[in-house]
């Protein structure tokens, strides 16, 4: 049985090398940061994917069974043609539509993959992205929140589980309970 000619078997195996080259390229650029080799990127790597506060119309509800209902990603409030910018620094694993919406997926040194929809992309698959750099602006086709503009930001862990998002910034850790007497720190 062959599949496909040799010149499209070698192509696809070098997309294939590509991709996951970036993918170490990215883990060896962020291993300083990150914490010792193997360690989860930390929370507080992460930063908002649109400018300014979150105006969150809609949570992350996970669902009570995997094949269940619920909201896998959070819905951020915007305008039409907002900037929309990478959350971690990643590699784009995906750049296209995926029911009608366009999608930009950023996969971390971890293996969590970030999907950003609608927005019209102005990156590739394959690029790498620090933090921050700019994935594309807000459509308004497939919007969560029609008829008003929203971004749809939903992270994958490697078990293709989604996390709530907003577990990812700063400040999300453990909650660290203080005494009511500060003096008795002291004591």
């Amino acid at each position: 049985m062959t599949r496909g000619t040799p010149t499209a078997r070698l192509a696809a195996t070098l997309g294939t090398l590509t991709v996951l080259l970036s993918l170490v390229v990215v883990a060896a650029a962020s291993a300083g940061s990150a914490g010792p080799p193997g360690s989860p990127t930390p929370a507080g790597t992460y930063r908002l994917p649109l400018a300014g506060t979150a105006d969150v119309v809609r949570a992350f509800e996970p669902p009570p069974a995997r094949w269940a209902a619920g909201h896998r990603g959070v819905d951020l409030r915007s305008t039409f043609g907002a900037e929309v910018v990478s959350p971690v620094a990643g590699v784009v694993t995906y750049a296209g539509t995926v029911g009608g919406r366009p999608v930009v997926t950023v996969t971390d040194a971890e293996g969590r993959r970030s999907s950003l929809e609608p927005l019209v992309p102005s990156v590739g698959v394959g690029d790498l992205v620090p933090a921050g750099a700019r994935l594309g602006t807000l459509a308004v086709e497939g919007s969560h929140c029609a008829p008003s503009t929203c971004l749809h930001w939903g992270v994958r862990i490697a078990d293709n589980d989604y996390i709530d998002p907003f577990s990812l910034l700063a400040g999300a850790g453990p909650v660290v309970l203080l005494p009511l007497d500060p003096e008795a720190v002291t004591r």
